[in-house]
């Protein structure tokens, strides 16, 4: 592997690690970042490449809230075993449930459809600017009203269920799996802290889920990944982590203070910049 062949590797890992954290879909930026950087390897490697880079981001998740979610401790007077952190666990799992069934059931059906050809860039663009739309319509109405869930000790079982089932709109590109989760928990009634940290645990089993399930596809359909495509996912899915670490101590910094109009100004801008681009000049 050539030097230009690994800075784009290395950008490629950015991109994800800035991009999975904010709700600003990182299937977009990283579909345009492909548009221009077209790196020299197969399509159905660098599939598996742009899930796999996001192993590597939720490592960062682990490392940063490894208090809140390591469920064992030393102490016997607990029986060696944290329960509100076995608890949290529960609701993650749950919320879980919904899309893990749903993308295992139909990954490949969803990768035809929206991932093909020049639906992939449209669907993208559109997304980006409605749910964004979305964000700037939930805060504006949300100015006056209370949080009902202000910490996730707090926060009903059925709740994260519910926070689950938005989770599945992220199976359309473009829509962002933080975003999509946050805007559900926003609507139930979290605060944005709770909503993000949240959001934040949903994407250790679903990413990890995901990034194995594309490994093990690709290994049997091709065998096994070349030592130039090994150092490419560990390259990728190290700058991600590195990247995401401080991206999300950034993230959960920002929204002490202000809203999530911002990303959704944003989106609008992106998604109009992707559908431009693929529609009148690609």
């Amino acid at each position: 592997m050539d030097f230009a062949e690994f800075v784009k590797i290395i950008v490629f890992g950015i991109i994800e690690g800035i991009t999975e954290w904010l709700p600003i879909s990182s299937t977009g930026h990283l579909m345009l970042a492909e548009e221009f950087l077209k790196p020299d390897v197969s399509e159905h490697f660098f599939n598996v490449f742009l899930v796999v880079i996001q192993f590597g981001a939720i490592m960062a998740v682990v490392l940063l809230f490894w208090n809140n979610i390591w469920p064992f401790t030393k102490d016997p007077e607990q029986n060696h075993v944290k329960i509100p952190v076995l608890a949290l666990w529960v609701k993650i799992l749950v919320a879980c449930l919904p899309a893990a069934i749903i993308g295992l059931l139909f990954d490949d059906f969803l990768d035809s459809v929206f991932y093909t050809g020049s639906r992939g860039p449209i669907t993208v663009g559109l997304m980006l600017i409605v749910y964004g739309i979305f964000f700037i319509v939930v805060e504006n109405k949300r100015k006056d009203i209370k949080p009902v869930y202000n910490k996730l000790a707090t926060l009903p079982l059925k709740v994260a269920f519910y926070i689950g089932l938005f989770q599945l709109l992220a199976l359309i590109p473009g829509t962002s799996r933080s975003g999509a989760t946050i805007l559900g928990a926003l609507l139930i009634g979290t605060n944005r802290a709770v909503a993000a940290e949240f959001t934040f645990y949903l994407a250790i089993p679903v990413m990890a889920g995901a990034s194995l399930l594309k490994v093990v596809k690709y290994l049997g359909e091709y065998g096994s990944f070349s030592g130039n495509e090994i150092v490419m996912l560990m390259a990728g899915s190290i700058v991600a982590f590195i990247v995401s670490f401080y991206v999300i101590r950034f993230f959960l910094n920002y929204i002490r203070k202000h809203d999530f109009r911002i990303f959704g100004y944003y989106r609008i801008a992106a998604g109009t910049v992707i559908l431009s681009y693929f529609m009148f000049i690609s």
